[in-house]
């Protein structure tokens, strides 16, 4: 709750802000100051309850309003980014009118409200696209050769999953809509790798229930991510997955034959696990067999720096979103060594998801959400 509230406040001096910016500089007409007032006060009081769907509100009555309230956010960002880009525009003019020793008042608020006036156009446009690009995750496929790799699994088909985020704003509709989608590609293996939610086990546990009906001769498999552990007990997350008829791996691996050749899949906790629950990829390949394939599932990315060193020969992850909005992703290089898509770290062959869900908006521009299908072969 202390979380819910920290966040009242500060959506509180965003909606402030958006009320100077947009109808007070711009100088807008007291007629329509109030209703607009009105509305920024319904959209906080909706971000609001998005922010604390699945946590502190039972999804079952927010779900609305924290879809409505969470899709303004994203307008927000670009109404953000939009009042930068006017404001050095001002700031332009200001000078150029300074030099000419002329002033410059008339002119700023007449690019003010222009650029306002584009701004929010273009903020509601690129969200409403990017509403759209979210609600279907697409089927991607990649061919990944691998030197290591048995010939016995060359041709394994494995559907990569990652990032649903289920709960605040998306439920069991999406995550059916996702398990119909990969059951549709007839997968060797599946693979679910971190953020499946965003909430309590007790608010947002029935949403995934869809999972249970995932199917894959080679078994399903799955790995915490950093959310499951945002909510309270991740291990308490990780238990429910087993319910579902998941083999969780916890810092562990398991094997999987094919013909005559086995390989081992091995998964350790997110790396910002707290404990007792932090990764551990030495427990997890104790006592491996140095000549045997490991395949490791590992949330983030970051963590095929440490893969390496242990000689893993794949590792499969997600938590990037691909940056998710635009232009977001540009900054996830300060954090993580992939972005999306296949890579190479060290020793190790990378392939990162940009997942199938968002986080917080349900809003995804120049980042398409992702079902991948990554067809294992010997290279």
């Amino acid at each position: 709750m202390t979380r819910v509230l920290f966040v009242a406040v500060f959506l509180l001096l965003v909606t402030l802000f958006l009320h100077w910016r947009f109808l007070s500089v711009t100088g807008a007409p007291t007629r329509l100051k109030r209703p607009a007032d009105v509305v920024l006060l319904l959209l906080w009081l909706c971000a609001l309850i998005g922010f604390g769907s699945g946590v502190v509100f039972d999804p079952s009555w927010a779900r609305g309003p924290a879809f409505v309230g969470l899709t303004w956010l994203a307008v927000v960002l670009y109404l953000f980014l939009g009042t930068v880009l006017v404001g050095l525009v001002c700031t332009v003019v200001r000078v150029v009118f300074a030099v000419m020793r002329r002033d410059s008042a008339d002119a700023r608020l007449r690019v003010s409200r222009v650029g306002s006036a584009i701004t929010a156009l273009v903020s509601i446009a690129a969200v409403g696209y990017g509403l759209v690009e979210a609600a279907t995750p697409r089927v991607t496929n990649t061919a990944v050769a691998l030197g290591g790799l048995p010939a016995e699994f060359d041709g394994v088909r494995v559907a990569l999953v990652s990032d649903l985020h289920a709960g605040p704003s998306r439920g069991a509709g999406f995550v059916r809509t996702v398990v119909d989608s990969v059951n549709a590609q007839n997968p060797d293996v599946v693979l679910l790798d971190g953020d499946l939610i965003d909430g309590t086990v007790a608010l947002v546990g029935e949403d995934l229930e869809p999972l249970r009906d995932l199917d894959a001769p080679l078994g399903v498999f799955a790995v915490s991510g950093n959310h499951e552990f945002y909510a309270g007990d991740g291990g308490e997350w990780l238990d429910f997955w087993s319910t579902l008829g998941i083999d969780v791996l916890r810092n562990e691996r398991t094997t999987i034959t094919r013909g005559d050749a086995a390989i081992d899949i091995a998964g350790i906790n997110d790396a910002t696990a707290p404990a007792p629950y932090e990764p551990d990829l030495a427990a997890a390949l104790d006592g491996i067999d140095p000549d045997r394939f490991v395949l490791l599932m590992a949330h983030q990315p970051k963590q095929a720096l440490e893969a390496s060193d242990f000689g893993v020969d794949i590792q499969v992850s997600g938590h990037t979103h691909g940056g998710q909005i635009w232009p977001i992703r540009y900054l996830v290089p300060l954090q993580q060594p992939s972005v999306e898509g296949l890579d190479t770290i060290g020793n190790t062959t990378l392939y990162t998801t940009r997942g199938a869900g968002a986080w917080g908006p349900p809003v995804r521009v120049a980042a398409p959400p992702e079902i991948a299908m990554l067809e294992l072969t010997r290279g």
